[in-house]
């Protein structure tokens, strides 16, 4: 099997051809710099839990590589253009997330959350409500299936948040899940916009980036690089 670090540089090559693609409207170039941008970051998660890397024990290792695979289904069915595939994508992402919230759940229980987050949780509430309340009048017969997913994609930041404050990593790991969770939150405000506002390559270039960042930064938090 290949490398971290080597799966790293394939991931961050990968995405900055699937931007070229959208630029370009390649569409097979598109499909193959996606999934395997999408199968490096999963990778790098098979790799920290075969070499016992997970500094958190085996039941973190295990929900983040779940969530890291759920995420690699969710992009592949993102390459569809149509409603059917929008919704796809978003159930997998949404599970993903769920999964990334069992991880935190594990080291912090939902309970402690409110205290060992303080003022903290107080932004991606306020931003994921925000995005919600801007979006409401685009979504239409959406609105259920979106409310769901920005709940959970909240709760994914504020557990990672709560990890860090509780110091239930070392600091390198915990860092890399908070920075890896609010990018991830970053990447889909830029999907909800291509998706209900504006398609426009813009959404691309800068969501992109943020996604794929944001995986490697979670599968990176199993490991010490």
């Amino acid at each position: 099997m290949i490398g971290i670090d080597v799966a790293t540089r394939i991931c961050a090559l990968a995405c900055a051809l699937l931007v070229v693609a959208e630029w370009r409207e390649l569409s097979r170039l598109r499909i193959a710099s996606k999934l395997v941008a999408s199968a490096a970051f999963v990778a790098i998660g098979f790799q920290a839990a075969q070499l016992g890397h997970d500094p958190a024990g085996v039941a973190y290792g295990q929900w983040l590589l779940i969530g890291l695979v759920l995420g690699a289904v969710g992009d592949a069915a993102l390459l569809g253009r149509g409603s059917r595939a929008f919704l796809a994508g978003l159930g997998a992402f949404l599970l993903g997330h769920l999964a990334y919230v069992a991880a935190t759940i594990g080291l912090v229980p939902i309970g402690a959350w409110p205290t060992t987050t303080g003022i903290g949780v107080l932004i991606p509430v306020i931003a994921g409500g925000t995005a919600l309340a801007l979006l409401w009048p685009r979504l239409g017969s959406m609105r259920m299936p979106v409310i769901a997913y920005v709940i959970a994609i909240v709760a994914m930041v504020v557990g990672a948040i709560a990890v860090a404050r509780a110091h239930a990593l070392p600091e390198t790991q915990r860092m890399r899940l908070v920075i890896g969770a609010s990018l991830f939150f970053v990447s889909d405000l830029a999907v909800a916009r291509d998706r209900f506002v504006a398609r426009t390559f813009a959404n691309k270039l800068w969501g992109l980036p943020a996604y794929y960042a944001g995986q490697l930064f979670i599968a990176w938090s199993l490991v010490g690089l």
